[in-house]
């Protein structure tokens, strides 16, 4: 969302975003809706839309982005959680984590290693990111 945020125009915080998923039954069954309730002149729809016409580019710039974050290596040593934040995992402000008000499950369960290589050589190159 935040790397959206940054070509579309609109601000992270009036971004909302929603995940389905078919689960285990259908796993290649999902998908993304992300949206804007805010009104006015922040950004335009149109400029929010035109971005769903290259999602594996923007898919592929927010998965480099990922590699590392301001707050490494403090951010990437939170892997497995901790007792302060059980559902979180590799996962910051800094990087992952967007306004509380844009996220239905309140940015739990978030893990940065659980989709790329992290500095400290943990995680699945899932969204392994791509030199070019």
């Amino acid at each position: 969302m935040a790397e959206l945020a940054l070509e579309c125009g609109y601000p992270l915080s009036s971004l909302k975003e929603r995940v389905y998923s078919s689960g285990a039954a259908q796993p290649d069954r999902f998908g993304i809706l992300i949206y804007t309730s805010a009104a006015g002149g922040q950004g335009t729809l149109g400029g929010l839309s035109e971005r769903a016409h290259d999602i594996g580019a923007l898919l592929a710039r927010a998965a480099s982005r990922l590699s590392l974050c301001s707050n490494d290596p403090v951010c990437a040593e939170q892997a497995r959680g901790n007792e302060d934040y059980p559902l979180q995992g590799a996962a910051c402000h800094a990087c992952l984590l967007v306004p509380e008000t844009s996220c239905e499950a309140r940015n739990g369960r978030l893990d940065r290693s659980l989709l790329i290589h992290t500095v400290l050589g943990q995680g699945s190159p899932l969204l392994a990111p791509r030199i070019s």
